[in-house]
């Protein structure tokens, strides 16, 4: 056995085979609907250049926001509250419970709150900035 780091830019169908029938044979093991969809959402200007993006993944029972980035002239747009709900709304009635992320205190604490995201954890560290907080909004 040999333990080999890859490039994650790279694109790699061997590893990601074996990454989704890994998790579909467990979760048909443990009887569970896997329901695996990764998902991109993005924002565009006028001229097709892309100013946010939100990504992450659907399953089992629960939709993860990954990354929620915006072009730093235009925070303070709606433009994240708009990317979330739009995530918000492809995966309502689909079978998911709730959506779940994680944010960094320097990050958007505060802004995922004003969303209706309920704080289930917050993993302290000695720089405020980086206290880990968990956060989950129910579905439907």
């Amino acid at each position: 056995m040999k333990i080999i780091r890859l490039n994650m830019e790279d694109d790699n169908e061997r590893v990601n085979d074996f990454i989704n029938e890994a998790f579909t044979d467990y979760a048909i093991k443990n009887e569970v609907a896997l329901n695996f969809e990764e998902y991109c959402f993005i924002a565009e200007d006028d001229t097709g250049r892309v100013i946010g993006s939100i990504t992450g993944r659907a399953y089992y029972n629960e939709v993860h926001i990954g990354d929620l980035i915006i072009d730093k002239d235009h925070r303070r747009l709606n433009l994240g509250s708009e990317l979330v709900k739009t995530v918000e709304q492809a995966y309502e009635n689909k079978g998911y419970d709730k959506i779940t992320l994680t944010t960094f205190g320097f990050q958007a604490p505060e802004f995922y709150k004003k969303l209706g995201y309920q704080l289930e954890f917050v993993r302290e560290d000695k720089d405020p900035k980086l206290c880990k907080y968990f956060y989950c909004k129910s579905l439907g």
